[in-house]
């Protein structure tokens, strides 16, 4: 079956769960001719969901609702035969995710995450990379806050020096001020890979390696080294910085793009990322107390006693914020770029990537639900590229359009 002739645009699997239900809620208001399916595992789940949804559209009581278990790759292998786009926030991945993002693969269907997890998108590669080339298929992980902000920014800036002539040679990430809170999905999978790299020293290993993502990480290694684990000033910005959690996931993903894409970076491309605390003694006082608790925190989720204390006081999978919170949220980006300099000497630019509301909650469900509204839609606007992508690579200038039609900003400030 092509992907034209199959009967749903989008299959939204996991509709049920917090963050799917903001998927689905943005998808029935942004897209109303969309051809779309909710999928999971529950029937009674999916119905209330999809009666929730009516209320509001009358037009989706013809809403598809498919039962498929995360676990069961032939009723998994159905869904994806009947997509041209599999949208998934079942996490966490390396425990929900392999199967489908395997049968997506294997029927040439596309599909998008919102995985942060190093380890389940190196087995991912490993396993569908050279099949999805095969069939068709687009198989994109990290499409929301983690890793969209991260690598369309740097993809808007390469962009601009592009223009002028020169490559981008290295870029710095700087994130803040930013309110919101983190989903229990996010804590369930973070809680998950610490507990694996505790188990396996290998997974520990890939875990911390900064090119863990690229296709062979033997060969073609650039200068990087690691995150950034102390606090420090920065004179870039003129301020007290830390550690930022996410750096550990959008760095891969950002050198992964620059890979698969033929180096439009440079070989030699130095790309970091860290938190923004402010200047002076206060900053200073922010920036070292985070970065003291985030010390402890992952100490103790690296060990069973340690989960079993953290896990009472954080979210739990399925649990989020209000609308009004949601509402309230925001987020900043700043990235710095420096070219390399080719011609007339070297240029800087920043670019700058916001948000409107809860970075974790309504800015991650638009960002991945027009990540699956891009891919099903505008095919033939996309690079003819295939495999085990990441949304700079898959969909680039493509879904920054989007975005920024569905109220983010992706600028630049020379």
């Amino acid at each position: 079956m092509t992907a034209s002739s199959r009967p749903h645009d989008v299959v939204l699997f996991g509709a049920t769960g917090f963050t799917g239900r903001l998927v689905a809620d943005y998808l029935a208001h942004g897209a109303p001719t969309l051809r779309w399916a909710i999928a999971g595992r529950n029937r009674d789940k999916l119905a209330r969901v999809k009666a929730d949804l009516v209320k509001d559209h009358p037009a989706l009581a013809e809403l598809t609702v498919l039962i498929a278990d995360a676990a069961d790759p032939a009723a998994l292998a159905a869904v994806a035969k009947d997509a041209r786009v599999v949208c998934t926030t079942v996490g966490p991945y390396a425990v929900h995710g392999r199967e489908l993002a395997a049968a997506c693969a294997e029927q040439g269907t596309d599909y998008c995450d919102l995985t942060g997890e190093v380890n389940f998108i190196r087995d991912s590669i490993d396993r569908n990379h050279a099949r999805a080339g095969q069939t068709g298929a687009r198989i994109v992980h990290c499409c929301g806050f983690d890793s969209i902000p991260s690598d369309l920014g740097v993809h808007l800036l390469a962009e601009h020096f592009k223009k002028q002539g020169q490559k981008l040679k290295k870029a710095s990430l700087f994130v803040g001020p930013m309110k919101g809170g983190i989903s229990g999905g996010t804590v369930a999978s973070m809680l998950a890979m610490l507990e694996e790299a505790g188990r396996d020293p290998r997974q520990r290993r890939l875990m911390g390696d900064p090119y863990a993502l690229i296709p062979d990480r033997d060969k073609d290694r650039g200068p990087d080294r690691g995150d950034q684990m102390m606090a420090k000033f920065e004179p870039l910005v003129g301020a007290w910085t830390g550690p930022f959690v996410m750096a550990a996931i959008n760095t891969r993903v950002v050198r992964r793009t620059n890979a698969i894409s033929g180096y439009p970076y440079g070989k030699d491309f130095r790309y970091r990322e860290s938190m923004v605390f402010g200047k002076g003694a206060k900053g200073a006082f922010g920036a070292g107390t985070f970065t003291a608790g985030l010390a402890a925190f992952v100490t103790l989720a690296s060990t069973g006693p340690g989960r079993s204390i953290l896990k009472p006081l954080l979210p739990a999978p399925g649990q989020g914020p209000s609308k009004a919170k949601r509402d309230a949220g925001f987020f900043r980006v700043r990235i710095v770029g420096e070219s390399d300099g080719s011609g007339a000497g070297p240029l800087k630019a920043v670019a700058r990537v916001e948000g409107k509301s809860d970075p974790g909650y309504g800015e991650t469900a638009k960002m991945l639900g027009e990540s699956a509204l891009c891919l099903a839609l505008d095919r033939d606007r996309l690079e003819p590229r295939h495999g085990v992508l990441t949304p700079a690579s898959a969909m680039g200038n493509r879904l920054i359009e989007r975005l920024r039609a569905a109220g983010m900003t992706f600028a630049i400030e020379n």
